[in-house]
């Protein structure tokens, strides 16, 4: 019986006792068989001659067996090798014939000495259950299913068997990790996860409604907020099998409130936006104020315009402000534009002219800069009386007005030149011909300074006074500022001495300080020398007095110097506010700082800003802000009182946005626009550069930003959709008004005053510019709103030339009728041209 084999036997007999005689191997061996039979016969004959037999056993190798055959022993090689059996026995590879014709298929071969063996491929199995395998008992290799084995691909996957090997799917809900399928988790390192989509996707003004998961399946319901519509009420995504979210197709779109509320003498400034949330104030116009607070309507969520109702009353300006020392001189209005004169009283004087007020459109009053300043005084007639009284005159007379004098005393004894006595202190009188009576040591010779503090500075005035000695006092003289030294009588000065002191100072820049010393001081000198610890820039009173009778007294005045400057690392922040560091640390003392602040603008040669006042703090580290103007140069003077020197600081302000003129709205629907008048603005928050205006389609108000439209020109606005610069005038250009005819086809600048376009619908604005240290500011107001616009008086007379040159060109057309018919030119061409010859007259 004849079957498939798996090895080099195939087509052999399945029961051959001898398994080695089949193929070519088994033919190598029956040649081998018979030549050792041959040897077997040939053996007894040899004997039969006397022949040597050796011993062949003893000579095999050792993967050789010796056998008898035919009584005669021969070496044979061991199964699996090959040789002469004596001197040679090598191993048969039996591999060499590859593995799928030694081991069958899906199949490795193993050479191994003497022998052979075979294990099946990854993927498949032997029918034996073993390992390895002998291909001779009919065992072969067959496929493996690994799908059989549990979660062999894992939670959530899904195996799919094939030979010799398989392939993982993931079931619905789930992804592959690595993000292919299929995959294989042994080589791969992969497996399955469960879906999920994440964070919903977010919409623009809208929101989501309710809980969600975001699974497979799982879903989504957008909604638009307050204020916002969109084209359904809600809008639904799923989570898709791809791990992500649906895009949402729901667009919220904001409410549109549309043409905004009139009010009477009233108009809108720069709108930007109709919709839902946007916000406009309203503003008077010229000669009007509101008495409303806050003129500004907002879109509401309904799509409705809110906000209160503005009243504009015509400007009144009321009764004209006191002036300090002057009154009115006649009539006067309150109406926009009047002017209040004022005089000064008797005994004033104003110094730069008339003082005049002007009702300005805000309601108010002009703030005036010319005072009324009293007429200097002198001090006459000055005398002593009583020996140490004081009587002067003042000139010119003064009602009624009280006067300040400041009054030095400085002291020198006769016989002792060292010796100072000074003193210092103010007399308030409205006295015409004031007396002091002063406290004065005895044998001392004084010299009086007296001038006028207040309501002005005068020339002083000095007088001397000797007075008498006195033997119920002693001298007293001033060295190095704050020390004290004075001479004991020679009967007292072997004995010791209490002196009792009491010291006293006062600044008269702060009326709250007070630095207050009591201490007594034993010597037994005879030239007694005390230093004192005082503060700088201070007038002190020291009085001693000995506690041994007869008591003795001693009267002096003192005034400490300034220090060095004491305000260093000054510093501007936020613009308009200074810190600075101060040097000088005293306990429990404040400093006043005295500010005088001067702006000047030289863009407005009018302009003055000029204000003092004092600080008094005790920090370390001081800061003020002020209130300043924008687009100003500043100089501000700090001087600390208690040093009196002064530091500058230089200080700009940058611009702010320009005020908008006064302009006359214009809305206008079919008739050709009218000039329009534009009014020069103040230079109140910066230099005004320039003045623009803007050309847009009507559609654009409520998207409008001021700062656009920069360098836009007619011809290169490519789309009708987009606005354009007409006119562009330099402020030094207009005096206080000019007229602009909108379409007159001229030049302003770089940029082309172009017609508009019959039947469209425009909206007009003016934009006013400054431009100071490479800072740019801008504002802008709607001018005038055109709705179906018609053609303007330059297209008119352009249409009106075209009309004409149309009737012309038809009765030339006439005679060409009759010329045609000599002539190869057709009808046609003719006519052609014609249209293209009028048609280019209208767009002209």
């Amino acid at each position: 019986m004849v079957r498939e084999g798996r090895g080099p036997w195939r087509g052999v007999c399945s029961n051959c006792p001898f398994p080695l005689l089949q193929g070519r191997q088994g033919r190598l061996f029956l040649l081998l068989l018979l030549q050792l039979l041959l040897v077997q016969l040939l053996r007894p004959a040899s004997r039969a001659l006397g022949a040597p037999v050796s011993d062949v056993c003893a000579t095999c190798h050792v993967h050789a067996t010796c056998q008898k055959i035919d009584g005669k022993e021969i070496c044979i090689c061991n199964y699996g090798f090959v040789g002469n059996g004596r001197t040679q026995c090598h191993d048969k590879d039996e591999c060499q014939f590859g593995d799928t014709v030694v081991c069958g298929n899906k199949t490795s071969c193993h050479n191994t000495l003497g022998g052979f063996y075979c294990i099946c491929l990854e993927g498949y199995q032997a029918t034996n259950n073993k390992k390895t395998f002998i291909p001779n008992d009919g065992t072969f290799c067959t496929d493996l299913d690994e799908c059989e084995v549990p979660d062999t691909c894992g939670p959530g996957g899904r195996c799919v068997n094939s030979p010799g090997s398989y392939e993982c799917y993931c079931k619905d809900g789930y992804l592959p990790l690595n993000g292919t399928q299929p995959f294989h988790p042994m080589r791969d390192g992969t497996s399955c996860t469960e879906i999920d989509c994440g964070t919903p996707p977010e919409i623009p003004n809208g929101y989501i409604i309710g809980k969600y998961t975001s699974r497979l399946g799982g879903q989504v319901h957008y909604a638009c907020k307050e204020g916002f519509y969109g084209d359904q009420e809600e809008s639904v995504i799923s989570c898709t099998a791809g791990g992500t979210w649906e895009t949402p197709n729901i667009q919220c779109q904001a409410v549109d409130c549309g043409i905004l509320p009139s009010f009477p003498n009233a108009y809108p400034a720069l709108l930007n936006n109709t919709t839902y949330g946007s916000r406009v104030e309203y503003k008077c116009w010229k000669g009007y104020v509101p008495e409303t607070t806050n003129p500004t309507v907002f879109c509401n969520a309904q799509g409705q315009w809110e906000g209160p109702s503005l009243m504009c009353r015509e400007i009144e300006c009321g009764s004209p402000p006191v002036i300090q020392h002057a009154i009115l001189v006649g009539n006067y209005s309150s109406n926009l534009g009047s002017v209040a004169y004022y005089t000064c009283i008797d005994g004033f004087e104003s110094t730069g002219g008339y003082l005049t007020l002007l009702c300005t459109a805000e309601g108010t009053w002009r703030k005036n800069t010319i005072h009324c300043t009293e007429k200097k005084a002198s001090i006459t007639n000055v005398s002593v009386f009583n020996n140490t009284c004081v009587k002067w005159r003042v000139s010119p007379e003064r009602e009624v007005l009280k006067m300040v004098y400041l009054i030095h005393i400085q002291g020198q004894q006769r016989d002792w030149t060292e010796f100072v006595h000074e003193d210092l202190f103010n007399l308030t009188t409205s006295n015409q011909e004031p007396e002091v009576c002063l406290h004065l040591h005895q044998g001392t010779n004084y010299t009086v300074t007296i001038r006028i503090t207040f309501p002005r500075l005068s020339v002083p005035v000095t007088v001397r006074i000797q007075t008498a000695d006195n033997d119920g006092s002693f001298d007293v003289s001033v060295f190095n500022e704050t020390c004290l030294k004075w001479k004991r009588s020679p009967r007292d000065a072997a004995e010791e001495q209490i002196y009792q002191f009491q010291v006293l100072g006062q600044r008269w820049y702060q009326s709250h300080f007070y630095h207050e010393v009591s201490f007594n001081f034993t010597t037994r000198e005879r030239f007694p020398e005390v230093c004192l610890e005082l503060y700088p820039r201070t007038y002190y009173t020291v009085n001693i007095t000995t506690m041994a009778s007869p008591k003795q007294s001693a009267h002096v005045i003192l005034a400490t110097r300034s220090v060095n400057q004491i305000i260093s690392n000054i510093s501007i922040f936020n613009e308009t506010c200074l810190r600075w560091k101060r040097n000088v640390k005293m306990a429990d003392s404040e400093e006043m700082y005295l500010f005088h602040v001067w702006g000047h603008r030289w863009y407005q040669r009018e302009f003055n800003q000029e204000m003092s006042f004092n600080l008094i703090t005790g920090s370390q580290a001081p800061e003020v802000c002020l209130e300043l103007h924008p687009g100003t140069n500043y100089t501000i003077n700090i001087t600390a009182a208690s040093s009196g020197l002064p530091v500058l600081v230089s200080l700009t302000t940058q611009i702010t946005e320009p005020p908008i003129p006064d302009i006359e709205f214009i809305a206008i629907q079919g008739a050709p626009l009218p000039p329009l008048t534009l009014w020069k603005a103040e230079d109140r928050n910066g230099p005004i550069s320039s003045y623009q205006v803007l050309v847009l389609p009507l559609a654009l108000r409520s998207n409008f930003p001021c700062d656009s439209i920069q360098d836009t020109t007619f011809f290169s606005n490519g789309s009708s959709t987009k606005g354009y610069v007409a006119a562009e005038i330099l402020a030094k250009d207009i005096p206080d008004a000019r007229d602009i005819c909108l379409g007159d086809r001229l030049y302003y600048g770089k940029f082309y005053n172009a017609p508009l376009k019959p039947r469209n619908d425009y909206l007009v604005i003016l934009r006013i510019t400054s431009e100071w240290n490479q800072v740019r500011r801008q504002s802008c107001v709607v001018w005038a709103e055109v709705k179906d616009s018609s053609l303007a008086l330059p297209q008119m007379i352009g249409v009106g030339l075209g009309s004409v040159a149309a009737v012309v060109i038809l009765v030339l057309l006439s005679f060409l009728v009759v010329w045609k018919q000599k002539s190869d030119i057709t009808m046609e061409t003719i006519i052609g041209k014609l249209e293209i010859q009028v048609a280019g007259e209208y767009s002209n």
